[in-house]
Order: C-alpha cells, then sequence, then structure tokens
C-alpha cells in the first residue's frame, strides 16, 4: 500500500528556529517587526510600515526555504495582473475566459507540487521511478487565497488594490504558513484603514492575551498528547484490543485539537497586534451536535471557501436532492485530496461527504435525537474518521478502527491480572501494553475542555474585562510555557 506522499520537511534542529512557538520568533523576530511597523506608522510613512511588514512576512516565509520564495512572488504577481485583467476587460466572455484561465494555472501549479508524488507513486512501476518533489510551506493556503481574490473580481465583490496592499493580504505572516484562508473584501479595508498605524492597547491586550493562550494549548497540551499517538500511529499494522484503539484515536483527535485551535489563537492574536482582525477559524467543533454543525465550527474558513466556490458553483441544492447530496460528496472528497495527497485523505473526505449525506437525510425525513446522543454520535464519527486522516496507509487505519469496533478482542492491562484473574473463563485477556494513570487522566480533562468549557473568544471577553486577573493569569501562563519551550514542534496544519 502507499503511504502518504513526501511533505516538505528540513533538518529538524532548522525547522525549530522560526515557529510561532519558538524562542526566535518570540523574542527576536515578534519584536523587530512590530518596533519597526510602528516607528514608521508614528512618521507617518505609512506605506513604508506596509512594505516592513511586507518584508517581514516574506522574511518569515524565506526562513523555511528561501528556494521557494519565487514562487510565492510569482503567484502574487501572477494573480494580481490577472485580476487587473479582469477589472479592465469588457466583454463578459473574455472575462470568463481570463478567470477560468488563472484558476486553472494556479491549480496545476498546486498540482505539480502537491500530486505529482501521489501519481506517480500510484503507477504500477512506481518502484522503478525516484522523485521527490517537496511541498511549498502554505502553498494550499496562499493558492486558494488568490483563487477566492480572482473569483470575486470577476463577481464584482473585490475592490481594485494597490500592490502592495495585495502583497500583504497574500502574505501577511501570521495567516501566510497555515491560514486562515482570507477574503480580499474582509482584509483590504484594514489594509487603507489609518488606525492600522495607530498602537492600540484593547488590540494588544486581546493580542497578547489569544497567543499566549494559543501558545498554552500548543506546548502545554497539544505536544504532551503527541507522545501518546505516535506508538499507536506510527508503527507497523497490528491487532489493536479496545482499549489501546480507543485511547490512540481520543489522543489524536485532542491533539489536533488543541494544535489547530492553539495556531488559530496565534494567528488572530498576532494579527490584532498589528491592528488586523484575522477571521475566526475554530469554534469549539467538538461540542458539535451533528456532522453539518462540526464543519460550521471545524477550519470555517476552509468549509466556507469549499461552500461557496466548489459547493454552489457546482450547482449546490439547486438541481434536486440527489444532486445535492452527489455535490456534497464531491466537494468533501476534494477537500479531503486538499489536505494531502494520499489514499487515506480521499476517504477521509469521502466519509465526511457521507456522514454528511446521512445528516441531510436524517433531517430531511423529520427524525429526531436527544441532544446528548446526537453529539456524542457526531463525535464518535468524527474520531473514526480522524483515524483514516491521520494514519500513514490504509492497512493501518483499518487496523485501528477494527480494534475501536472491538474485532481484536477487550484486554485488560497485566497489571490487574491478580485482581480480574477470573474474567479469563469469560474470554477477556491481559496484555502488557499498558495505559498509565497520568496519561488517561490527561486524556479525560483535555476531552472534558474540549466537549464542555467555553471556547477562547468567551475567555478572552471574561478576562479582559478583569484585567489584573487577565494580566496575572496570562504572566502565569506565558512562564509556564517559556519554561517548556525545549522541545520545539511544527504545527500539524503546516503540512497542508
Amino acid at each position: 500500500m502507499i503511504e502518504k506522499s513526501y511533505y516538505y520537511a528540513r533538518d529538524k534542529s532548522e525547522v525549530e528556529n522560526m515557529l510561532f512557538n519558538s524562542y526566535p520568533f518570540i523574542f527576536v523576530f515578534l519584536p523587530i517587526v512590530l518596533t519597526g511597523f510602528y516607528a514608521l506608522a508614528s512618521l507617518k510613512q505609512f506605506n513604508l510600515a506596509k512594505v516592513w511588514l511586507l518584508a517581514a512576512s516574506l522574511g518569515f516565509y524565506s526562513y523555511w526555504d528561501i528556494h521557494y520564495l519565487p514562487l510565492l512572488l510569482g503567484s502574487i504577481l501572477f494573480n494580481y495582473a490577472v485580476g487587473e485583467a479582469i477589472m479592465h476587460l469588457q466583454r463578459a466572455k473574455t472575462k470568463k475566459i481570463m478567470l477560468l484561465f488563472g484558476i486553472t494555472f494556479d491549480l496545476l501549479i498546486l498540482a505539480y507540487f502537491k500530486y505529482t508524488n501521489f501519481f506517480l507513486s500510484s503507477l504500477p512501476w512506481s518502484n522503478e521511478i525516484v522523485f521527490e518533489i517537496a511541498l511549498p510551506l502554505g502553498i494550499s493556503f496562499f493558492t486558494f487565497t488568490q483563487i477566492a481574490y480572482l473569483v470575486d473580481i470577476f463577481l464584482f465583490d473585490a475592490k481594485r488594490g494597490a500592490i502592495i496592499d495585495y502583497a500583504l493580504f497574500v502574505t501577511i505572516f501570521p495567516h501566510l504558513i497555515a491560514g486562515p484562508i482570507l477574503h480580499h473584501k474582509e482584509m483590504m479595508s484594514q489594509f487603507r484603514d489609518p488606525k492600522m498605524f495607530v498602537p492600540n492597547r484593547q488590540h494588544f491586550a486581546e493580542g497578547i492575551l489569544l497567543f499566549v493562550l494559543g501558545l498554552f494549548k500548543k506546548v502545554m497540551i497539544a505536544d504532551r498528547l503527541a507522545s501518546f499517538v505516535g506508538p499507536i500511529f506510527d508503527t507497523p499494522p497490528i491487532p489493536f484490543s479496545l482499549i489501546p484503539a480507543w485511547f490512540g484515536a481520543a489522543c489524536y483527535a485532542l491533539q489536533l485539537y488543541f494544535d489547530f485551535s492553539g495556531y488559530s489563537d496565534m494567528a488572530m492574536g498576532l494579527g490584532l497586534l498589528v491592528n488586523i482582525r484575522l477571521p475566526l477559524n475554530f469554534n469549539s467543533p467538538y461540542q458539535a451536535d451533528s456532522i453539518i454543525d462540526f464543519w460550521r465550527r471545524w477550519h470555517i474558513t476552509l468549509s466556507t471557501f469549499l461552500r461557496d466556490y466548489l459547493y454552489i458553483p457546482l450547482g449546490g441544492n439547486k438541481n434536486g436532492e440527489l444532486k445535492k447530496l452527489f455535490n456534497l460528496l464531491l466537494t468533501m472528497v476534494l477537500g479531503g485530496l486538499w489536505h494531502g495527497a494520499g489514499w487515506t485523505f480521499v476517504l477521509w473526505g469521502t466519509c465526511h461527504g457521507f456522514f454528511l449525506i446521512v445528516n441531510h437525510l436524517w433531517r430531511k425525513f423529520g427524525f429526531a435525537l436527544n441532544g446528548v446522543v446526537s453529539k456524542a454520535l457526531t463525535l464518535v464519527a468524527v474520531m473514526m474518521a480522524w483515524v483514516v486522516f491521520r494514519s500513514p496507509t490504509l492497512e493501518k487505519a483499518i487496523s485501528i478502527i477494527k480494534g475501536m469496533l472491538g474485532f481484536d478482542g477487550f484486554k485488560l492491562p497485566m497489571s490487574l491480572v491478580e485482581s480480574f484473574a477470573f474474567l479469563n473463563d469469560r474470554g477477556i485477556t491481559f496484555t502488557d501494553t499498558e495505559t498509565h494513570f497520568y496519561s488517561a487522566m490527561l486524556v479525560i480533562a483535555c476531552g472534558i475542555v474540549a466537549i464542555k468549557a467555553p471556547n477562547t473568544q468567551f475567555w478572552k471577553e471574561k478576562f479582559l474585562n478583569k484585567p489584573v486577573i487577565s494580566g496575572l493569569s496570562a504572566t502565569f501562563a506565558s512562564l509556564i510555557v517559556i519554561m517548556n519551550l525545549d522541545e520545539i514542534s511544527e504545527f500539524l496544519y503546516y503540512q497542508f
């Protein structure tokens, strides 16, 4: 079975040096960027301040691999030029041709870097081919951002902006690597607003609080859970009994939750430090009461993009129930493929497509479930799909899901053998695989937070109404995190 395609990667020691959760970013890059930006703004050099922010964003991107900087710059110049052409062309048919040309070119570039390895590895003679095309960091996000821009220009839903504003819209560093996917009309007005260049205490307070909360989620929760995920998913496909299978699935579901939630908080916080409000991208998705609700809460800007620029152009729900359900399935399959070039991603998207179909049919026929039952079924479906998403091969995913369904038996830890030896006569066996008390308690606590606790936006408003408590809490959390930045890891969504 073909494993997932080769993702962008550098030596770990190099990668660690310019992540949001790294000393160089927090204590060197960010202070220099903010100081330079507001120093130029205080001198009324607003365009230079934008150039400074653009240069900092390009520098941030170049640090990962400067070889892909020309690709990013070329993509910006190409799409800006296509957008200008669409605005100035007179005939509707010619405008449409130009739009299709721009979108096709963007998708071909994305397909080359993201799917060539997958395509070649799927060929019968793939073992005879030597290939390794690295995935440029953030290519999915800056490509989708610009495709949305071209469509909005065509639909007269976006206005012309200066090339500096457009480049900043595409590259501003809080969102460039892992989103959110930005819309031109939401951002350009902010770049033109004189208030962007005036230090704002409220924005600073919100930004720092969001950044610290996100950093805490990433370093103290997601990275801790990661140590439990590897032993389950990164081993050869073997039978898993019920408890280890569910434990591994829960650990990854929570790791991804706090990792992506942490990144989203940090991105919004960094934007506020330069008076830019990035769109909300994460809203307690594990509290959803249906798959439809889940996709309104998880990666909100991607869900919106898929709806507005794929599902609706396919026809949406305008051509009958059967066509609507097909459009839903196709949209989710392509959404899965967007996340990565591999059969596991295709299957993950397909699973969510079928989940949505069942959800829509369930509503159509007027069935209703108890709220707790509905939330539990949604969470179980999402967790099983995450197993497919995380597994390196389909065989691995099947082995874990079989364990979750009980096909490979129910085994208790060997430490309980003396107390529960009588269960041997009833088909219950014991295993050397231990789920330690600390690990179990951490996972249970994180699960309760994800399922029951209010989201970050709630706590932000709560804390900002109590500045002393907010300041002390942020300081305490910062100290804890800073003392634990010894093993820095990438955000999971960097690979997409």
